[in-house]
């Protein structure tokens, strides 16, 4: 980078509503990314730092892929746009047949969306819909879980489970249930992988049941490890109980692999890494390294036969006007490409002793109260300070990256999912520099 591109800064700071951001403090120190290569981000001022959360929990390939470029250039060339109502473009259809075929074999439908929340709205129309078709038409009932993040829609804040990201918007959709959360510090702490205990917390459903009658809910979504939630690992045998209740009781299980998929769990995704197979499954953010908004539902052939069989004519009433983008699919077919040909869904089984010894090597710093690990996604919670829960996470962070590591908190929970090019030897760097931070 020039050092002319060196502290830069925008003439000013006060138009652009920043989001999950204090606006009104921003500008007393801002934070400006202007290049990034590989794992790391350049800053405007000239401040390499290692990115330990793949940008937002997307970039999986690493930053500044030339595969993924040049396909959008040549896209660009070809075909700007062409929309998919009653028309389409060949690319579309040649991009969701690779893509199904990583997925669990009985899932072979994909509708493409433009980001997770597009997705989760997609999913929950989908599900209700379904069971409308199939003469379940009571079933409009959606159930989420306790410190579950679905994106931003109103229907993924409805079942999503995060108090502050809920309060400002009043009631919004009606009839959501929640689930108990899986979080058991008290049993499960430092666990390397999936926690030993609370399978049976898969039960709750059955409380729910009990209590609106099964007749009425549609689906349950959740997401296999939460992530915005803080990193909370389903515990050993709880995603098979869920899936068996929910076969029980005529539910459809939604996978929110918003986070999970592309590599992230050392799989093509979530359902593939635990051999739990929900009916339908969301996905973004990695499907396309970043590079362009781009998202897609997954949905099971079960499902889909449904919609077939109603009368002839649009089967769902629903779609954007950038589903299926030919240039999103341009990007995201060279992203699969550099999964496929570098092997990088597997990266996460080939890293799994490197990241769980570097990441519980953590757990007996100073105030460290637990360590929730899976290759290639970890949490290190911290004991809130007394007066100001919160300020200790921040102020970790800030450490870190002045000592070149890019780590991001959420509250007093530092959260890592770095691109899956990552080193060995940056893996252990970044737990390192964690490490020194904390104390």
């Amino acid at each position: 980078m020039s050092e002319a591109t060196h502290n830069l800064l925008p003439e000013g700071l006060d138009n652009f509503w920043m989001p999950f951001t204090p606006n009104r403090t921003f500008a007393e120190k801002p934070r400006l990314m202007v290049s990034a290569r590989g794992m790391y981000y350049t800053d405007a001022e000239g401040n390499e730092v290692l990115d330990a959360s793949a940008g937002l929990w997307c970039v999986n390939a690493g930053h500044y892929r030339p595969e993924i470029n040049a396909a959008i250039a040549a896209q660009l060339e070809e075909l700007d746009f062409a929309h998919n109502f009653n028309a389409a473009h060949p690319l579309v259809f040649e991009y969701a047949s690779s893509l199904v075929k990583h997925f669990p074999d009985n899932i072979n439908r994909v509708f493409f969306t433009n980001s997770g929340s597009e997705s989760v709205d997609t999913a929950l129309k989908i599900a209700l819909a379904y069971q409308q078709l199939r003469g379940e038409g009571s079933r409009t009932r959606l159930v989420g879980r306790e410190g579950g993040y679905h994106g931003m829609g109103f229907g993924g804040l409805a079942v999503g489970g995060i108090g502050r990201n809920r309060r400002q918007f009043g009631p919004l959709l009606p009839g959501a249930a929640h689930l108990s959360s899986v979080l058991d510090i008290e049993r499960n702490a430092f666990s390397r992988g999936l926690p030993p205990h609370g399978a049976e917390r898969a039960d709750d459903l059955e409380r729910l049941v009990a209590i609106h009658g099964a007749d009425t809910i549609a689906a349950v979504i959740v997401e296999p490890i939460t992530g915005a939630g803080g990193v909370v690992l389903p515990p050993q045998g709880y995603l098979e109980r869920l899936r068996e209740i929910c076969d029980q009781y005529g539910i459809l299980l939604i996978f929110d692999e918003v986070i999970t998929g592309f590599g992230r769990v050392g799989d093509s995704c979530a359902a593939n890494r635990f051999g739990v197979t929900p009916d339908i499954i969301t996905t973004a953010k990695g499907i396309s390294n970043a590079t362009v908004p781009l998202g897609g539902v997954f949905v099971s052939d079960a499902v889909y036969d449904v919609f077939q069989s109603a009368p002839a004519g649009v089967e769902l009433f629903h779609g954007y006007t950038y589903s299926g983008h030919p240039v999103a699919c341009a990007a995201g077919m060279a992203t699969l490409s550099i999964y496929e040909n570098e092997n990088l869904f597997q990266r996460g089984r080939d890293a799994e002793g490197v990241w769980l010894d570097a990441a519980l090597s953590l757990r007996d710093a100073d105030g460290v109260v637990d360590v929730r690990c899976h290759p290639l996604i970890a949490a290190v919670e911290l004991a809130p300070g007394p007066d100001a829960p919160g300020t200790r996470g921040a102020e970790v962070a800030q450490r870190c990256y002045d000592r070149g590591v890019w780590f991001r908190n959420i509250g007093d929970i530092l959260v890592t999912s770095p691109p899956l090019i990552i080193t060995d030897e940056q893996i252990q760097q970044m737990f390192g520099v964690l490490g020194e931070a904390i104390g």
